[in-house]
């Protein structure tokens, strides 16, 4: 596909979501036409374009645009992470930190594309156990370190606004490979992510 064709497909899928957002506000019995409703429908449309624009975006090729030779090869984590995603089966938010860890194999990354990623999986429809899981994989499959390790903590709204409407609960998901199925390896990377480093 062309960037033209690219852009033309963006522009009439914007405007069928569009379409169908106004036709939700007018099934649930409101008046789209009133002064608080008449741009929500485009204002919604544009939100859900951007909550999920992670489809386009490629995150093995973000990650190789900042891949370095260095002979480093002791833990590095990037912890509390911002994770915002949309849960797939009620389009409702989730939202939490992520927290991650790999040990190097002759190649390090820059440490702003591991957020990035996080980002490019976190914005597509969502559930958090797969989220955990391709974050893991993309790191592990690209840089091939010793080994890699994930934690996402997360508040999900479809717990929290609806259905047991349970207001303090956090669901916490894990991934380890390589090094890291190493009990005493995974016990020091739990242990920094739960502590203050004085």
């Amino acid at each position: 596909m062309s960037r033209k064709q690219f852009e033309e497909h963006n522009i009439k899928a914007m405007e069928d979501v569009r379409e169908n957002y106004a036709s939700i506000i007018k099934e649930i019995g409101e008046d789209s036409n009133r002064d608080g409703l008449i741009k929500t429908p485009e204002r919604a449309a544009k939100a859900m374009q951007f909550l999920t624009q992670g489809y386009e975006q490629n995150a093995t090729e973000i990650l190789k645009s900042a891949m370095f030779k260095e002979t480093y090869d002791e833990m590095v984590i990037v912890k509390d992470i911002e994770v915002y995603s949309l849960c797939e089966h009620h389009l409702l938010p989730f939202f939490g930190k992520a927290h991650i860890a790999y040990i190097p194999s002759g190649h390090i990354v820059g440490l702003s594309k591991l957020p990035r990623i996080v980002d490019v999986f976190a914005r597509r429809l969502q559930v958090q156990e797969r989220l955990t899981e391709q974050i893991l994989d993309c790191i592990n499959d690209t840089l091939k370190p010793q080994g890699v390790a994930v934690v996402i903590e997360a508040s999900h709204m479809c717990m929290m606004m609806r259905g047991v409407q349970k207001q303090n609960s956090v669901t916490t998901t894990s991934g380890f490979r390589g090094a890291f199925r190493n009990i005493e390896t995974r016990s020091e990377f739990l242990k920094l992510i739960s502590g203050k480093l004085s």
